[in-house]
């Protein structure tokens, strides 16, 4: 059977949102007249998580689980259900049910005229040093990279999956994914979206993973973008 969308769910340490945050996307996709399917990667939780995900897929048809032999990180879990996905668009939120599936049909609708289209956590509910950090990451980032993008953070997107295949992802680079899709010459759109306070678990993300270690990555796509090769061919004789 021919699949239209797939979604990818990174999850670590999340037993207590997976069946409320499936339970929301199930009506979501449901109204949609095109098959889809559900991939959740495992990314080396140590609590109940790999156990719930094992007894859902009995009842689940459209759940695919990837289970990781450890914790290798995110841009590792999202590569793995890129490669995984049998859609035709790959629709990306996090595991923490701050992403509102609410809003995937208006990144389904926004995905006709792009190749990518990236959620803008408006109102972010998040405490208020990870919202600074946040804001300056982005404008740094916004300007080095010159994307034009103003929340790369946010996983909640849509991409189309021909356009995936043609990018190489290395550790850390899939917050730079809209500016990698940009240089390839693809269409890169963003629309608000909905964000929501984290119910349960803790964040995986501080300081030093979400801001400091990113300079390298950043710098490195700033340098793709300069010396991207750009000819033109005049004739071949």
């Amino acid at each position: 059977m021919t699949i239209k969308y797939s979604i990818i769910i990174p999850l670590k340490d999340e037993e207590g949102n997976i069946h409320e945050l499936i339970h929301e996307i199930e009506p979501v996709m449901h109204s949609q007249p095109e098959s889809w399917e559900l991939i959740c990667i495992d990314d080396g939780s140590k609590d109940q998580t790999p156990a719930i995900l094992k007894e859902l897929k009995k009842t689940k048809h459209y759940l695919r689980v990837v289970v990781f032999a450890k914790n290798f990180g995110q841009s590792s879990a999202f590569d793995a259900g890129f490669k995984t996905a049998k859609g035709e668009f790959i629709i990306t939120l996090d595991g923490d049910r701050q992403n509102d599936p609410q809003d995937i049909p208006k990144l389904i609708a926004a995905c006709q005229n792009h190749d990518i289209v990236c959620g803008i956590r408006l109102k972010r509910k998040d405490v208020f040093l990870k919202k600074i950090i946040s804001f300056f990451a982005n404008k740094i980032r916004k300007y080095v990279c010159q994307d034009g993008i103003d929340d790369t953070g946010c996983s909640l997107k849509i991409y189309r999956k021909a356009c995936l295949q043609n990018l190489k992802l290395y550790q850390g680079m899939h917050r730079f994914l809209p500016a990698l899709f940009q240089i390839e010459g693809y269409r890169v759109g963003q629309i608000p979206v909905n964000h929501r306070e984290r119910i349960s678990g803790k964040t995986k993300y501080n300081l030093f993973n979400r801001s400091f270690n990113t300079i390298a990555d950043m710098l490195a796509v700033r340098w793709m973008r300069l010396r991207k090769l750009d000819y033109i061919i005049e004739k071949e004789l």
